[in-house]
């Protein structure tokens, strides 16, 4: 008996059909930086091969991933006017609102957009929300992010993902959407957001680190799985379509326990400095890239991932590793 899987594993056109997890190109969603101006490419130091694009070089760069067979992606807002109110979050001429709306109009229906619904990249002190006398206030910060989810909206956004972790906010985005006549946009809950230490190149690649304090008041405390749970089903019950857990590989636990509590789509990100240390092992030579990459992607779908976001999707397709 003990011989049974290394006989069905013992040829490599068999070991396929019996593997228990599968990817596909559909489960992957590629994240994007937009930034005003045009034929702007700046490459992302901390994240190699990971570049801010102008609107027009977006459009240029979802092209070419198009045709690699990217057709998902998530867009981050960046290098607006910063900020106490963040105003320009919900600007209707928002880098964000103009790169849906550029992408859109080229693409149609075959390029699915996702826009990120947060306030770090538009306040002048770095917070998901708005701060007054030196906290985080939640419900002024949940009126602004559902304007910010409504103007991306009438941008032509597909789907709305708020990262922030400000309580109620998935029913306010919710509400906004449906009296404004889009029941049919989706919202993909950042739902177990952690205050982790793996988001440091992303801080660099948006600008959106904290001038003072941290986000530990409204991000979760990476010691609590429970919570965790707690946390995603009460979005899933103010109305998210997907929860996503962030990060990923730190946190397969939370992903296969959210998976078994819940019916809905469940995603998780990738995040940048997960991704970072990949490439920079590999460009010591300490380990393989296309392995490690492989291993973790089949770790997220084993632990119950239905779709990935990461930065590795371009290698992937290009490189053909998938």
């Amino acid at each position: 008996m003990q011989y049974r899987y290394r006989r069905l594993r013992s040829h490599p056109i068999f070991r396929e059909a019996v593997a228990e997890t599968r990817l596909s190109k559909d489960m992957f969603i590629y994240p994007c930086f937009v930034v005003p101006g045009k034929k702007v490419i700046s490459p992302i130091a901390a994240m190699p091969g990971i570049c801010r694009f102008s609107p027009d070089e977006l459009v240029r760069e979802a092209e070419k991933g198009m045709k690699l067979g990217i057709n998902k992606i998530l867009i981050f807002g960046t290098g607006e006017k910063k900020t106490r109110g963040a105003q320009a979050s919900y600007s209707h001429g928002s880098v964000a609102a103009t790169a849906i709306k550029s992408l859109k109009k080229y693409f149609g229906n075959e390029l699915y957009i996702i826009s990120d619904i947060c306030l770090c990249a538009y306040t002048d002190h770095g917070h998901c929300g708005i701060v007054e006398h030196g906290i985080v206030h939640n419900d002024k910060s949940v009126d602004i992010l559902a304007k910010m989810a409504l103007s991306h909206a009438r941008s032509g956004v597909d789907m709305v993902a708020p990262s922030d972790m400000m309580d109620g906010r998935v029913r306010a985005i919710r509400n906004i959407l449906d009296n404004n006549g889009f029941e049919n946009i989706p919202v993909m809950s950042y739902a177990a957001k952690f205050a982790s230490a793996y988001y440091g190149p992303f801080r660099e690649a948006a600008s959106s680190a904290p001038q003072h304090g941290d986000r530990k008041t409204y991000q979760m405390d990476f010691r609590n799985g429970r919570e965790a749970v707690k946390e995603a089903l009460a979005d899933e019950y103010e109305g998210a379509d997907i929860l996503m857990v962030k990060p990923a590989l730190a946190y397969l636990d939370v992903i296969a326990r959210l998976r078994r509590e819940s019916l809905l789509p469940v995603a998780c990100y990738n995040v940048s400095g997960e991704y970072s240390m990949v490439k920079a092992a590999a460009r010591q030579g300490l380990v393989d890239e296309r392995s490690i990459v492989m291993e973790n992607m089949y770790a997220f779908a084993r632990a119950g991932a239905d779709i990935i976001i990461s930065y590795h999707v371009k290698d992937l397709l290009e490189k053909k590793w998938l």
